[in-house]
């Protein structure tokens, strides 16, 4: 015990005279006010923890008997004793003999049913608030009467922690009130939960199949005698029972009662959580406009399998780990803010359908291996092979179902769903769809699994109208919101992009043209955000962007004037077609973002800048042709028909889409240089006249003068009226990809018109919005002009002031002070949005006239396809150019769109960081603290996930615009950070000092126990070096995730191959003070071993078949970094012990861990470690090296073995 009874204090006194006044029967009321003169004679305080101490150890077990535990009530009812101190002493004694002493049992109970749930006596006094401050700030003066009072708050949180080993079962330390009082509640119903599971037979069901807490007789050393009496007695066995009910009563008040089951809550959400803060930041990465060719099944379940071999745990663990973050994800926003940014129905996808499909992968994974297992052992029976995991999914989801309320989405989602597969079974039944059974009928039903494919077929071969009809079912909620069917439609709405060719098609056009009504259907129900994230989810945005070059490559060479009408009377064209399928292709790709950027940045280039049609291709192409596919997929492929399978298994290149090949290196060709190449007299020339012409043939001009194209490609003034200054003149027939081609020359011209004074900025912005409507994929080519425009530097700044251009004035203020609010948590300062003067705001003129243009569409269905793709490149246009741009634009769009307002003022927060790497450095320091709680902190963000992730934000919220949690802010912001190379030597600097500051607060507390041992033989608040070592698991972890997500595998090689060597190589002074003795080197080392094997186990997964082929190359040259570091050939610059914690730990881990690693390493290479571990003395890891290898070292492992005789 940490507080013993010392002699010669007045305790000897109080332990004779309970001994006595229990003999004579003394009333309690006599015994409690004795105690109390003897303790204020002696100057103890009150509540006294020693007083706490001698009345259990009286109690139990030499006095169990009522007086006794009347003086106990009697003790913590006048204050003489601490309540949490007192029940924390009894729990450890008392609920391992319960059995043997219901009684005592019943007692306890009811001492806690008055005790435990008032806290705020116990923790609000000043004393107890700043008694974790001041041992660190100075030494106690116990001839002091304050500080006497200040040590014994000190000695009964200490006491607390040690009697229940709170610090060492969570992992964070219990040394501030809030935290400890979290940490004890938890405690306590848990042990409680334990022990009536024991009692009623289900802790059995428990995958560890014992309580984590003391709660049986064995483990705790009991009387023996006469316990067989007593279970034989009706009486006790009847207060057995009767203690199992008041048990389930007592845990129900616990989590009905207001205060404790915030504080219930608030230990779920942080005390396990940090184990899985990587699931969390990469659920809530996925929630992005970004497009990930990627698949997130695939990556969520290698991240579990990786963080459960990591953390150790079983897979109820794991699994449980991984449902929490995805409702976290869920429970984040459930009220997200307005604005073209995914919404809850992307973070409903990712709980109930990829988690679900991640997990069940991991289910699979390990009954196919047992039926390959016992095929090979000719034990093979049709009975479904049963695993371990599967067994752990149901009890975690068992634990799960306390939480049900959070897996129920909102009402409309709800109701929009049922509806949706309603239609579905209606139109396959030949029913019409506004029949009145339709709300009869529900999403469960079983057979809509089945009838999804017969839509398809309908959609392929039905008539035209059916064809338009079932496509716009696969493509409406059933789609969007149908997650148990999701993984099913996804792949038929791809295959409907690409139908197949009829067997007896004999014409001279694609066969596209005559599913054109379909493809539009199909073009525009999935252009909405939420859909092109549920397509990234599932992996098929490389699949996606074939089918869609196919349909640009046709309907792009078509004349306008093919169009069909539909049975509704609207008629689509050509250009309608291509443009729809024009603007989803490039939606799926940085498409506005220079190509020099990943050319010259290679792997150092941030993660999805590398996606463009050749990488989506090659994605694609090695999907459909690796013969590993079909093996690793057999499986799973078995959830998905037949039907769904790629519609073509050939490759297919961007040389097979000549005039999207062309566009294409246009486009790269207009960000690369100034725009140049127009001819005149040629085709595009006349194209360019035409389409000026077309534009600006409502201005009236009195020198009867019109915008054209020069020479050169810049603007002049043609005196010829053009063939297209007649108002009556129809517009251009040309094919879209004609268009396409022209439009760079048009926008150069009207650009340059307007920065001379020859068309004003309204005229410009009009123009501009007559070619969009004219073909709306022309708007891509209007984003990718301005965005190599705005990075030239050649034009001059266009000032907003109302009169020439749009004035923020009235919204720039409020913008301003919002994005203050939104860092403020980051500590980061907002430069002035406006300077001094009287100048207006200033945009770059190509910037403005992008805005104005964004400013003129409407906010309806018809537009919101084109926005989607304009509004990202808005914020990357506008990011790229001088601050305060992009909150100009914010302060603009918001005067348009009130009810965007949130999502407009976060995006200009985000620029904060775009435009400062000091800023992006403050912000990932801003992650760490939040995460570990190093900075003081009230008892609602104590570090873990709520404080790195927070809990959503917007002004809805109470209270209003509430800072943004900087984990949030960071996934929003690293994707636009260039020199992801320096952000990764910052993370990893924060690491170490992290490191740093867990190794000092270590040390602190060891100093203040040593002072209090001296002084009084006793023990405080020592906290473990495992405790220690979690707190620094949770830090790496966090390190990693963050490189991981930032850059991806080709950053983490990085890491592994050059950073981490040349960081071994120089000096590092992490303790220049000697403040931590040395303890900051051992604790370094194993950070940095955890974090470089989680960032490898990330980037190429931990099976015997690596996600790359990068991991035998990087993993074969860091072994050899360390064996030539062990053979002495490398100096090394770091502090010796770091090293060796950082050679051990990452050894250690590889083994335990990623076995398979092992493999990948040439035995040469395994030798020399081997031979340098046991030179450390390390022969278990030495020879369990070598027995991971393959049968090669099987020779050295016995070798070594047998030096050992």
């Amino acid at each position: 015990m940490p507080v013993a009874v010392a002699a010669g204090l007045p305790w000897d006194g109080v332990a004779e005279f309970t001994k006595a006044a229990q003999e004579k029967r003394c009333d309690p009321a006599v015994w409690v006010a004795h105690v109390s003169s003897v303790l204020a004679a002696a100057g103890a305080p009150r509540p006294s923890p020693e007083l706490s101490h001698l009345l259990v150890s009286h109690l139990c077990w030499g006095n169990n008997v009522p007086l006794a535990w009347k003086y106990v009530e009697r003790a913590l009812a006048a204050n003489l004793a601490s309540p949490m101190l007192l029940l924390a002493l009894l729990s450890t004694r008392v609920i391992p003999s319960r059995h043997s002493r219901p009684a005592a049992y019943r007692l306890y109970m009811e001492l806690l049913r008055r005790h435990a749930f008032s806290f705020a006596s116990q923790i609000n006094g000043s004393n107890f608030k700043n008694c974790s401050q001041c041992e660190d700030k100075y030494s106690i003066s116990l001839n002091d009467t304050i500080g006497y009072f200040l040590y014994t708050k000190l000695v009964i949180m200490a006491s607390i922690d040690d009697v229940l080993h709170l610090s060492r079962t969570f992992g964070i330390q219990a040394c501030e009130p809030g935290v400890l009082v979290v940490e004890y509640v938890f405690f306590i119903v848990w042990q409680l939960l334990d022990a009536t599971l024991d009692d009623e037979g289900l802790l059995e069901l428990i995958p560890d199949k014992k309580s984590k807490w003391a709660a049986r007789p064995q483990d705790m050393e009991i009387d023996g005698e006469g316990i067989c009496d007593e279970k034989r007695n009706e009486h006790n066995e009847k207060l057995q029972k009767i203690n199992s009910v008041m048990a389930i009563e007592l845990i129900a008040h616990f989590l009905q009662h207001k205060v404790t089951s915030s504080l219930l809550s608030l230990a779920c959400g942080n005390i396990y959580s940090a184990l899985w803060i990587p699931i969390d930041l990469y659920l809530e990465d996925c929630i992005d406009l970004s497009v990930a060719a990627t698949n997130a099944i695939e990556i969520l379940s290698g991240l579990v399998k990786a963080l459960q071999a990591a953390n150790g745990t079983n897979w109820h663990d794991a699994f449980l780990g991984l449902w929490m973050a995805s409702l976290r994800l869920v429970q984040r926003e459930r009220e997200p803010h307005e604005g073209p940014v995914p919404h809850l129905d992307t973070r409903l996808c990712m709980l109930l359908s990829i988690t679900t499909l991640s997990i069940a992968d991991i289910i699979e994974e390990e009954e196919v291996s047992l039926i390959d297992e016992a095929e090979n052992n000719n034990q093979w029976r049709e009975k479904a092979v049963g695993g371990k995991r599967r067994k752990e999914l149901v009890s975690s989801l068992q634990v799960l179902g306390d939480y049900a309320t959070l897996l129920v989405p909102p009402p409309s989602v709800i109701s929009a769903a049922n509806q949706a597969a309603a239609k579905a079974m209606m139109f396959v039944s030949g029913l019409p769809v506004g029949s009145g059974c339709l709300e009869s009928m529900n999403l469960h039903d079983k057979t809509i699994n089945c009838k999804l494919e017969k839509i398809f077929e309908i959609a392929i071969s039905g008539s035209d109208d059916d064809k338009v009809s079932a496509a716009t079912i696969l493509c409406g909620a059933s789609l969007i919101r149908g997650w148990n069917i999701q993984e099913h439609a996804v792949r038929f709405v791809v295959k409907l992009l690409s139908p197949p060719v009829p067997v007896d098609y004999s014409g001279s056009e694609s066969h596209l043209i005559s599913h054109s009504p379909m493809l539009n259907v199909v073009l525009t129900g999935i252009s909405c955000v939420d859909c092109v994230q549920v397509f990234s989810f599932h992996g098929l945005v490389p699949e996606l962007a074939g089918a869609l070059m196919a349909i640009c490559e046709v309907f792009g060479s078509c004349v306008p004037s093919v169009s069909w009408t539909l049975s509704t009377g609207e008629e689509i064209t050509a250009h309608s077609v291509f443009s729809n399928a024009f603007i989803l292709l490039l939606r799926l790709w940085k498409f506005n973002h220079p190509p020099l950027e990943y050319c010259i940045m290679g792997d150092g280039a941030p993660v999805g800048s590398q996606l463009t049609p050749e990488y989506l291709l090659l994605l694609r192409n090695a999907k459909i042709l690796s013969p590993s596919n079909v093996t690793k997929n057999r499986n799973s492929q078995r959830r998905l028909p037949a039907s769904i399978s790629s519609s073509s298994m050939h490759p297919i290149f961007v040389d097979s889409f000549p005039k999207l090949k062309i566009w294409y290196r246009q486009h790269q060709a207009c960000l690369a240089s100034t725009l140049s190449g127009l001819v005149h007299g040629t085709p595009v020339h006349q194209n360019v006249d035409a389409l000026l012409n077309m534009m600006f043939r409502k201005i009236k001009r009195g020198t009867n003068q019109s915008i054209g194209s020069g020479t050169s490609g810049s603007s002049s003034l043609s005196s010829s009226s053009g063939p297209g200054s007649d108002d009556s003149s129809v517009r251009p027939k040309l094919p879209a990809w004609d268009i396409m081609e022209a439009v760079p020359f048009v926008v150069d011209a009207a650009l340059t018109a307007c920065s001379h004074g020859k068309l004003s900025p309204r005229e410009l912005a009009t123009g501009l919005k007559d070619l969009a409507d004219f073909l709306p994929a022309s708007l891509a080519t209007i984003v990718s002009y301005f965005s190599a425009e705005v990075t030239r530097g050649v034009w001059k700044p266009a000032f907003m002031n109302g009169t020439d251009w749009p004035s923020p004035a009235a919204n720039l203020s409020t913008v301003e002070e919002n994005i203050k609010k939104i860092v403020a948590a980051t500590g980061v300062d907002v430069p002035s949005l406006v300077a001094g003067g009287s100048s207006p705001a200033a945009l770059p003129l190509p910037l403005a006239a992008f805005v104005s243009l964004t400013i003129t569409y409407k906010l309806d269905k018809a537009s919101e396809r084109f926005l989607n793709l304009a509004g990202p490149a808005l914020e990357s246009l506008a990011a790229s150019c001088p601050w305060p741009s992009m909150p100009i634009v914010a302060a603009l769009w918001t005067q348009k769109v009130k009810r965007w307002t949130d999502f407009l003022t976060f995006s200009a927060s985000r620029t904060v960081f775009h435009h400062n790497n000091d800023a992006v450095v403050q912000l990932l320091r801003s992650c760490f603290t939040a995460t570990l709680g190093l900075s003081p902190s009230p008892i609602s963000s104590n570090g873990g996930v709520g404080g790195l992730l927070g809990h959503g934000f917007g002004s809805h919220f109470t209270g209003g615009l509430s800072p943004v949690a900087p984990g949030v802010l960071y996934l929003r912001v690293y994707r636009c950070i260039k020199d992801i190379i320096l952000l990764t030597e910052e993370i990893l600097s924060l690491l170490m000092l992290s490191v740093k500051e867990i190794a000092v607060s270590i040390v602190s507390k060891e100093r203040s126990d040593k002072l209090k041992k001296t002084r009084y033989g006793m023990r405080y608040g020592q906290v473990s070096f495992a405790s220690a070592m979690k707190r620094v698991e949770v830090a790496a972890a966090l390190g990693a995730t963050l490189v991981w997500l930032s850059g991806g595998s080709g950053l983490i090689q990085s890491l592994i191959q050059e950073m981490l060597p040349s960081w071994f190589l120089s000096v590092h002074d992490l303790d220049q003070e000697g403040g931590t003795g040395g303890i900051v080197y051992k604790l370094g080392g194993y950070a940095l071993a955890y974090f470089t094997v989680l960032s490898g186990m990330f980037a190429w997964g931990i099976n015997s078949t690596p996600v790359s082929k990068r991991r035998p190359r990087v993993i074969e040259s860091h072994m050899e970094f360390i064996a030539s570091a062990l053979d002495g050939k490398i100096s090394l610059g770091c502090d010796w012990a770091l090293w060796r914690a950082y050679v051990s730990g990452f050894l250690g881990l590889v083994v335990e861990c990623a076995p398979c690693w092992v493999l990948e390493v040439e035995l040469e290479v395994l030798k020399r470690l081997s031979r340098g571990l046991r030179q450390w003395n390390e022969e278990d890891l030495a020879l369990a090296l070598l027995q991971m290898g393959n049968v090669e070292a099987m020779g050295a492992a016995a070798e070594m073995i047998l030096a050992n005789e």
